[in-house]
């Protein structure tokens, strides 16, 4: 944790020794250029994002979008917000934290504005959930997926198949073992990469009602999250030998070049995996929670929204910016590449390897992130990346509890 902490300061302080200086907005007098600040979560996105930028600046010469992607979104952006230097148009998740700012008071309200008009209002619905609020602070833009993503070529020569109930799933590991495969390629030097496992597991665990009872204290971690965790034990059991030694990036490149079965990440890595391997067969299914198939629900909510700082000075330009990204084209040209789904209207997924997962949509076995509702400061990543190295279920979940009662009665 001190190596962690020593981390997150250094990038701090790299940041503003390194970002531009116009943070909600900047005019060259000379020129009559305005410059704003795109700042954005997604690592895999920025090389999309630089391509509609370019576009964007092809039709408005007079505006020139920056955009800025670092480690530790989250805890920068906070960083920033404390020094009255929020970025101009932000682009992350419906989590926690952009709620935090929302509810905060910190961003546009949309819900005069033409862009939301663009978008499929249950989206919305979804973020006003998230805020208890009735403006509209984000515009959905993408929505993934949390998924488990396999490799056919693989599961052909093990004489698998689609696994549809959690024991199949564990049988399927030890099949990949058994044969001296890796099944699963584990990311945990990235903190984040458990919430992929831990988020589906949950939300199909946990009970509907877990965040109200919680916030009630009618309920509990470690009442309702022993299974949860005891999964998750189960799964890095099926991991390669340095599963706390490799992050994000390098598990894209290794799962592509074949060296796990299968990869537990969201559909966002998708479009990195193919273009280190093209010619990999890739699949995809929702991970199988439960042992009773027709129950298992997919994980999936608001991937990227776009919001915009409320005190900015360029509204009017940083809105042509969102508006120019939820064209139908534009929004088109996102999801194609990162191989999401759209939150505009009109915009749909087709690529095939998508086919795993069209059936949860389509029926409604859909169900949003447990930890967008987790309360902003338990930095919930961190604990269960420690749980999972030290494996004590029962502290594990009373750090959980823990956390929740401190940072509500902070509230």
């Amino acid at each position: 944790m001190i190596k962690r902490t020593i981390y997150i300061i250094f990038t701090i302080l790299l940041l503003f020794a390194t970002m531009p200086l116009f943070g909600g907005g900047q005019k060259e007098a000379e020129k009559g250029i305005v410059k704003l600040e795109f700042f954005q979560n997604k690592e895999e996105a920025v090389g999309t994002f630089d391509e509609l930028i370019a576009r964007f600046e092809e039709r408005y010469p007079n505006i020139n979008i920056e955009q800025n992607n670092v480690p530790e979104f989250e805890t920068v952006i906070m960083t920033r917000l404390a020094t009255d230097d929020l970025p101009a148009i932000i682009g992350m998740g419906g989590t926690a934290d952009w709620g935090e700012l929302a509810k905060a008071g910190y961003l546009y309200d949309f819900s005069n504005d033409s862009s939301a008009d663009l978008v499929h209002k249950g989206y919305f619905a979804q973020l006003k959930k998230r805020t208890g609020l009735e403006g509209l602070y984000g515009i959905p833009f993408a929505v993934n997926a949390n998924t488990v993503l396999y490799n056919k070529a693989k599961f052909r020569e093990l004489g698998l198949s689609v696994p549809k109930t959690w024991d199949e799933f564990v049988a399927a590991a030890e099949t990949c073992k058994t044969a001296g495969e890796t099944p699963f390629y584990l990311t945990l030097k990235d903190a984040w990469t458990a919430m992929v496992s831990f988020n589906a597991l949950a939300a199909n665990l946990q009970g509907d009602d877990f965040i109200e009872k919680r916030r009630t204290g009618d309920t509990s971690f470690q009442e309702r999250y022993v299974k949860v965790a005891e999964k998750m034990l189960t799964i890095l059991k099926y991991g390669h030998d340095d599963n706390f030694g490799v992050g994000y990036s390098d598990g894209n490149m290794a799962f592509a070049n074949g060296e796990s079965v299968m990869y537990i990440q969201g559909v966002w890595a998708i479009g990195s995996i193919l273009e280190a391997n093209p010619d990999i067969e890739l699949g995809v299914f929702a991970m199988p929670v439960l042992n009773d198939p027709d129950k298992n629900r997919l994980v999936s909510g608001v991937d990227t929204l776009f919001a915009l700082a409320k005190n900015t000075e360029y509204t009017e330009e940083a809105l042509l910016f969102i508006n120019f990204l939820l064209e139908p084209e534009n929004a088109q040209y996102y999801i194609d590449q990162e191989r999401q789904f759209s939150a505009v209207k009109g915009v749909f997924q087709e690529d095939p390897v998508m086919e795993g997962i069209q059936v949860y949509f389509e029926t409604g076995r859909v169900t949003g992130f447990p930890d967008h509702f987790y309360l902003p400061g338990m930095q919930v990543p961190n604990l269960v990346q420690e749980f999972l190295i030290n494996g004590d279920v029962d502290a594990f979940l009373k750090i959980m509890d823990d956390e929740w009662d401190k940072v509500q009665q902070r509230q």
